[in-house]
């Protein structure tokens, strides 16, 4: 298979991770049980935690010895920029948290279902971009980010897509709404991760000399998200250690990926 085809499963893999996971709707008859929606919470956000340093921070760590300027610069300056992006973007996008009713951005007269998939799609942007350099740093082959490891960020994306995406369908049913237009909320919650994917990619000629900046940018956004939304809403009640045992695991799983395929 060339690098063309991979760099099409690349884009497409997170996305089928979050389509896995909106379908839980046609195999779960109840809710998603309290205790596990903790832990796979703190699931995800240990695997975007291991993606943000071993899949992103520590590439453009490694791609700025070549640069000319201190190595810190880039990878301090693009994540502190990701951080601030997300930041702002959270103040204007309508939206719910998912441990929280109250709507947060701007106030628009918008169904609370609308909201929540918007919460997910907003929070999709940042990790759509990570896959998109990551696969143009590998197509552009002077990087040092190789197509295997690309596809091991990628991966990694979907496997913590997947939660989200039972997350955002199952109770979208459980208030009453068809398990058929559930399923279309949780799963195109996530097809701005290949839309993202797709620009950032057709602009490879010109991110490739800001690509170390462009990769902790990424795992900036992310951490953002991990920090904002995730871990909160995996220890919002009793179920403390479901969570951070959750973070363990996704961390692992993801380091683990990364050192054998990356």
């Amino acid at each position: 298979m060339c690098d063309t085809h991979y760099a099409i499963l690349g884009v497409l893999i997170p996305f089928i991770g979050t389509i896995l996971g909106s379908a839980m709707v046609f195999l779960m008859k109840n809710h998603l049980d309290n205790k596990i929606e903790k832990f796979l919470l703190g699931f995800a956000s240990g695997v975007m935690i291991a993606a943000s340093v071993w899949s992103l921070i520590i590439p453009s760590v490694d791609m700025s010895v070549y640069m000319g300027t201190y190595k810190w610069v880039p990878a301090s300056v693009g994540f502190l920029l990701g951080i601030f992006f997300l930041t702002g973007l959270d103040k204007l996008v309508p939206h719910l948290r998912l441990d929280n009713d109250k709507p947060e951005g701007l106030r628009f007269k918008i169904k609370k279902s609308t909201m929540l998939a918007l919460a997910v799609t907003f929070h999709n942007i940042p990790e759509g971009m990570a896959a998109g350099v990551a696969i143009a740093g590998a197509l552009t082959g002077n990087t040092g980010i190789t197509m295997a490891g690309a596809l091991t960020l990628t991966l990694g994306i979907a496997i913590q897509n997947f939660p989200e995406g039972a997350i955002i369908s199952m109770p979208l049913k459980n208030e009453g709404m068809p398990k058929f237009k559930a399923f279309a909320y949780g799963a195109l919650s996530g097809i701005v991760e290949p839309v993202g994917a797709v620009i950032t990619i057709a602009l490879t000629g010109l991110i490739v000399p800001m690509l170390p900046y462009l990769l902790a940018f990424a795992a900036g956004a992310m951490v953002y998200v991990v920090v904002e939304e995730l871990i909160p809403a995996a220890q919002s009640d009793c179920n403390f250690n479901l969570g951070t045992i959750g973070v363990a695991f996704g961390f692992v799983t993801m380091m683990i990926l990364d050192i054998n395929f990356g």
